[in-house]
């Protein structure tokens, strides 16, 4: 009886590891891979297109064991179980230096900005993982039948594989704004080039750019230092329409023919991009525009 009571609880203990491992790596995803690049951009001081490889790579691993101990499947002298160890065990070396160089007083993104967590209560909860981890190493032989040694292997080239085709990494590009200073009626009275900006090419016709328009309205009613930029397709239609939806009136734009316009969307559009001195970084969708993310960019 005692047996099967503690192999029910290393079962369970299982689960909740792996699990825990899925969900992190869901929080650094959800709502935008973004916020995770600029996290390992910005405190690393690396290069932004290494950042963004880094970030899948992790976030792939994460959940690719995570998948694999929630499941039992260990792999031959529990390599699983050992490599989430060694990678808690990174994460808690770079959590140690983030609080001697940053302080204490800052989310670590363990969890994304979903759970807010201090690099203290972070190698905390670290400490328990890898406790876990080494008795289900000591005492849990997971699943083991015909050919499951392989299992591991093909379940992390798949979670990989998926991962950076599902989120491939964005290659940035320097913007080409001849068009949209061409008609002095219709330049921008800033320097776009200069600087970063968030230009988003909206069509006065397309629902899914006016609520585009709104939810950047909304976040610039809150945070008036989020630098958003309106491209409007069309120079010979009223917008009063397009305005009376998103009530954006107030937001700067330029309008813009639509032969350049559909050049620059290749008439899909809105197209929303995150521009830093004519480079441009990344291109998101409007539900994947977030405040602190921004907020975190123009750092």
């Amino acid at each position: 009886m005692m047996r099967k009571l503690l192999t029910a609880f290393y079962v369970l203990l299982s689960i909740v590891a792996g699990g825990l491992f899925v969900y992190s790596a869901y929080t650094k995803l959800i709502p935008t891979i973004q916020a995770f690049e600029y996290n390992i951009a910005g405190r690393l001081g690396i290069h932004y297109l290494t950042a963004a490889i880094a970030a899948r790579f992790f976030i792939a691993l994460e959940a690719g064991l995570g998948i694999l101990i929630a499941l039992h499947f260990f792999g031959r002298r529990m390599w699983v179980l050992k490599a989430a160890f060694a990678l808690v065990t990174i994460f808690s070396f770079y959590l140690i230096w983030l609080w001697i160089k940053v302080g204490n007083d800052v989310n670590c993104g363990c969890f994304g900005d979903n759970i807010w967590m201090s690099p203290s209560a972070s190698l905390i909860k670290n400490a328990v993982i890898l406790l876990v981890l080494g008795v289900l190493i000591r005492k849990h032989r997971g699943i083991s039948f015909y050919l499951s040694e392989w299992v591991p292997a093909v379940v992390l080239v798949g979670v990989f594989t998926t991962g950076y085709i599902v989120f491939p990494v964005f290659r940035q590009y320097t913007l080409d704004f001849t068009a949209m200073y061409a008609d002095q009626q219709y330049a921008p009275p800033l320097d776009l080039t200069k600087g970063k900006h968030i230009i988003a090419f909206l069509s006065r016709n397309c629902m899914h750019c006016r609520r585009a328009a709104l939810k950047m309205h909304n976040m610039k009613n809150g945070d008036t230092t989020l630098p958003f930029y309106f491209i409007i397709g069309g120079t010979d239609t009223a917008l009063s329409s397009f305005w009376k939806d998103s009530k954006a009136e107030d937001m700067p734009y330029t309008r813009m023919d639509e032969k350049p316009f559909n050049k620059y969307t290749g008439g899909e559009f809105p197209q929303i991009l995150w521009v830093n001195n004519g480079l441009v970084e990344a291109n998101t969708t409007y539900p994947e525009l977030d405040s602190n993310v921004i907020k975190e960019w123009l750092k």
